[in-house]
């Protein structure tokens, strides 16, 4: 009879076993959802790092808005995890601030780039608009860095872009906070791949062609 060696655990899955604590069956039920959470935050965390190149990755923990109404259904007294880091290139630029650019001859590669925030999620998982308005609500506005790049006329430009960008983002005119949804494929068949997707918080101007 041959008998076979099983392959090597990857790093991801070395990494995930690694944090993930084992729960009785009697409490698994309840549970397996604040169970979840570590080894969920730490996989999406790794792909950020090692297949899309983010650094300065950071993971923080949120408290979940209490539900007032007993109708709530998708109310999750668990805290909510979200990872920042600074992807290598920038993500979105607000179409008002992206014409702002264009007047001033500055280029998105001129501007330094931002923390952003995800928000770990697994495919079918129920979020209402509340629970997302508390995540917003709990993170600031993405962090700046002010790094001299340039010299010359370029750098007066990019001094007063800074300056109105923070005036801008302050009355909303070049949008509100946004992060990241990163939702990962779980179920039965699923690969473990990671989608991300752009969330506003509030209305978006759509973009001129």
């Amino acid at each position: 009879m041959t008998t076979t060696t099983p392959p090597t655990p990857s790093a991801l899955t070395t990494l995930i076993t690694s944090i993930t604590t084992p729960t009785p069956p009697e409490t698994q039920q309840k549970s397996s959802q604040s169970q979840q959470h570590p080894a969920l935050t730490h996989q999406v965390l790794h792909n950020l790092q090692h297949q899309h190149l983010w650094t300065s990755l950071q993971i923080h923990q949120l408290q979940a808005p209490s539900s007032t109404s007993s109708n709530d259904t998708t109310a999750d007294p668990n805290p909510i995890t979200l990872i920042s880091g600074i992807p290598p290139h920038r993500l979105y630029t607000h179409p008002d601030e992206q014409l702002y650019l264009l007047e001033r001859g500055l280029r998105e590669e001129d501007l330094e780039l931002e923390r952003m925030f995800v928000l770990p999620t697994v495919q079918g998982q129920t979020w209402s608009l509340r629970r997302l308005a508390g995540v917003f609500d709990g993170f600031p506005l993405q962090e700046e860095f002010f790094l001299n790049k340039h010299s010359g006329s370029k750098t007066d430009k990019l001094r007063e872009y800074y300056r109105y960008r923070e005036k801008a983002r302050a009355t909303r005119e070049w949008g509100g906070k946004r992060l990241l949804l990163a939702m990962v494929d779980r179920q039965m068949g699923g690969d473990s791949t990671v989608v991300y997707y752009v969330v506003q918080d509030g209305a978006v101007k759509p973009r001129q062609n």
